[in-house]
């Protein structure tokens, strides 16, 4: 019984499944949305431009039956007189074109929450699978578009048949009119027809859009069993992440540790803090931190200062800023230049056999380097 509680998918979907769903193209989208606003662009363009486009067809009319007795249609000229309606043409659509352009890919982008979905070109060989074919065919999905369809039919049916039947009642089907009521009379016929024919779709996409928002949803609810397997792989992944810090940071102690016996001095706290600093004329800008550590580390970096003669200073207040603020690998900051100048001219005057041997033993640990590198990656990985 359990197993089947945790079967039913009665959960929400979580904010990780619904982006990958996103990435498969796996979203709501209605193409009677897109068909609306690409229309309703048409129609407030063909709004704004009415006159300009009643001003441009009625030069090129002028122009055409006024030279109507002298043109001549020779294979030379045909060219010429084609790309002047071409021209025209493209001034009178080009407006509607690029606005119902402009709107369907808005239409796509509010649908897409304006989000890349590369997954969803990709090919999937499931789509050539005969029997998923028929499932899709016969699906309630389908059932439910062939529904809309028709709907869109006997809307478009009802839209013309309430049209015709106003324009139909219009004196330029019984009484003479003059030639510009003509252009008036098409003006106002089609603006009529589109507009309703707009509120008839809109209407039509909106149920069309919200059974596609509510039946994407249906699909992308999620078992307990599905939420606790996605809780698991999050905290698996946070596991390696954390797994993978120590071990970043046990591979930097060890190459602190390494660098210990190189240094200049060692400043410490004394029990809390300890900094190993290296400074070679010539090659350092300033003073170096070669490693630094509290507590436990603190103490290793003391025994192997000592076990190797590196001089240790006891200065409490540099030891604490240099472990807070210095960097290593790095130079220390600049506010304590002067602070470790004094530190490091006290241990040259007193540890001048330690330095005639430290160029020596800097030399031999570079050589053992290339060396010592294999069995570090060994012991990290």
């Amino acid at each position: 019984m359990a197993d089947q509680d945790n079967d039913q998918k009665t959960e929400q979907p979580t904010d990780k499944k619904v982006s990958e769903a996103m990435e498969r193209g796996q979203f709501a989208r209605s193409q009677e949305l897109q068909i609306v606003c690409i229309l309703g662009a048409a129609l407030w363009v063909l709004s704004l431009t009415t006159s300009t486009m009643a001003t441009e067809l009625h030069d090129l009319a002028v122009n055409v039956f006024s030279q109507l007795g002298h043109i001549r249609l020779q294979l030379d000229t045909v060219p010429t007189h084609l790309m002047s309606i071409v021209v025209v043409g493209a001034k009178l659509l080009g407006p509607v074109v690029g606005a119902g352009a402009i709107a369907a890919l808005l239409a796509g982008g509010f649908q897409s929450g304006f989000q890349l979905t590369p997954k969803a070109l990709e090919f999937k060989p499931e789509r050539l699978n005969p029997v998923e074919g028929f499932q899709r065919i016969f699906s309630k999905a389908t059932l439910v578009h062939a529904g809309i369809d028709l709907l869109k039919l006997l809307a478009i049916g009802f839209v013309l048949w309430t049209v015709a039947q106003n324009l139909m009642k219009d004196p330029i089907f019984n009484s003479p009119v003059e030639p510009a009521y003509v252009g008036d009379y098409l003006q106002r016929a089609t603006t009529a027809f589109l507009s309703r024919l707009l509120l008839a779709l809109g209407v039509i996409a909106a149920i069309s859009y919200s059974y596609e928002k509510y039946k994407t949803h249906n699909d992308l609810m999620m078992s307990r069993e599905e939420i606790k397997e996605e809780h698991r792989q999050a905290e698996g992944d946070a596991n390696s992440k954390a797994a993978m810090r120590r071990m970043a940071r046990r591979l930097m102690q060890r190459q602190m540790l390494a660098a210990v016996p190189t240094a200049d001095v060692v400043v410490t706290n004394p029990t809390h803090y300890a900094v190993a600093l290296k400074y070679e004329r010539g090659v350092d800008a300033a003073p170096v931190v070669l490693a630094k550590g509290e507590n436990g580390f603190a103490q290793r970096i003391k025994a192997l200062a000592a076990e190797n003669g590196v001089p240790m200073v006891e200065n409490r207040p540099v030891a604490r800023a240099l472990y807070a603020f210095g960097k290593v690998g790095e130079a220390i900051p600049g506010n304590l230049y002067q602070a470790v100048a004094e530190i490091l001219a006290f241990v040259y005057r007193t540890h001048r056999y330690y330095f005639f041997r430290l160029k020596s033993r800097r030399a031999e640990l570079a050589a053992e380097a290339p060396r010592a590198t294999p069995a570090m990656k060994g012991l990290s990985a």
